[in-house]
């Protein structure tokens, strides 16, 4: 097995370690004091090609890969996590619904765009009576002559409100089935349409910089081409495309764990106690070791599920694995960097506090560790 990046990987690997270096590393505090997205780092990043990693060059992306999106992210995520969670969502689920289900006309109107940066993705599920039970779902959307009327609301929806956010590819039942049960069919709103409401920011306890939003449709019309692929399959497109999101989001804690680790090693170094530095204490010695096997075992796991994607097998068990692993090693990370760091460590003005406020959402979003837990045990054949 060989886990060296190929040349075109390291390449761009080291483009988003100078670019989180330069670009986002000083202003990164400031961003999380105020809450103010930066539209125009996203800007820069779309003049190196950055914003359609997994799309077609036909499109308008660059088509590295998921091994390369890996490698790239965590780069982006050990310096900033905000930005780089803005960015892995418009990277998975905010564009590959259209990559995936979408026609020609569609990928041409609102993907082309998205690939090359100018415009930001969304990705509507989340609901205020249906998180993890995506299922329960109470948005409509009902076939009068020509367009689809859409009525509900989505919840802790990211990328919808910015100065580049060209709208929503959103989740809606669109019917029924002779036994009852529902159907689900994926719509794409853009955000001038009438009808569509965005909310105001939510105050967040972490991912201050993160655009997130309720998104309201109040008799939201819009024409019959902009559902998505086939009418009645939406729920499976959905799910589909948050397979790719899982590995983001473990790119994304993979990031953290580094910096955490990183940012403690180096602090223990310097910091003394009791004549000697904190980083020839056993304690101390344990914590550092933990995070640094945990960081190792993360980092396989998501390289795994992304090659296995980039090869054309079956992933799925294995990004949930790794979002898992992942997510749940950020937080345990996040948490020891403040306890090495002590009473500085929990001063925001030290880096390692924004990572112990953005962990937690990790296991929460694209799908909750609890929900990881069960995609493993039916792929086990529970």
């Amino acid at each position: 097995m060989d886990f060296t990046l190929r040349e075109e990987h390291r390449l761009l690997q080291a483009l988003c370690r100078d670019f989180a270096r330069q670009e986002i590393a000083p202003y990164a505090e400031e961003w999380y004091n105020t809450g103010r997205f930066p539209v125009e780092v996203f800007r820069k990043m779309a003049d190196l090609q950055l914003m359609g990693l997994l799309i077609p060059k036909e499109y308008g992306g660059s088509d590295a890969g998921t091994v390369a999106l890996v490698a790239a992210m965590e780069e982006i995520a050990k310096v900033d996590q905000s930005i780089a969670a803005s960015w892995q969502a418009h990277l998975t689920i905010g564009s590959l619904p259209l990559l995936l289900f979408g026609s020609e006309a569609q990928k041409q109107r609102w993907l082309v765009p998205l690939a090359r940066g100018e415009k930001l993705g969304a990705f509507g599920l989340t609901e205020p009576q249906a998180g993890s039970d995506a299922a329960n779902i109470q948005t409509t959307a009902v076939l009068d002559g020509d367009s689809w009327v859409i009525n509900g609301r989505k919840c802790f929806i990211s990328n919808a409100g910015t100065e580049l956010s060209y709208g929503v590819v959103l989740l809606a039942v669109s019917g029924t089935n002779s036994d009852g049960k529902k159907r689900y069919s994926a719509f794409v709103v853009p955000r001038d349409t009438p009808g569509y409401t965005i909310g105001p920011p939510y105050p967040k306890i972490g991912w201050h910089t993160v655009d997130t939003r309720e998104l309201i449709f109040d008799h939201c019309r819009v024409p019959r081409d902009h559902l998505l692929g086939e009418e009645g399959m939406g729920f499976r497109q959905f799910m589909r495309t948050l397979e790719v999101g899982r590995i983001s989001i473990a790119a994304l804690a993979l990031g953290l764990c580094q910096a955490c680790l990183e940012l403690s090693l180096a602090y223990a170094r310097q910091r003394y106690a009791f004549g000697k530095p904190l980083s020839q204490h056993q304690a101390i010695q344990f914590k550092l070791a933990d995070m640094a096997t945990a960081t190792e075992m993360v980092r396989l796991l998501t390289y795994k599920a992304a090659w296995l994607r980039d090869q054309g097998l079956p992933y799925g068990r294995e990004a949930a694995m790794a979002k898992l692993a992942a997510s749940e090693a950020a937080v345990r990370a996040a948490d020891e960097a403040v306890q090495i760091h002590g009473g500085y460590g929990y001063i925001r003005e030290l880096p390692v506090s924004r990572f112990y406020l953005d962990a937690k959402i990790l296991t929460i979003g694209e799908g909750t560790s609890e929900i990881q837990r069960l995609v493993i045990a039916r792929q086990l054949g529970c």
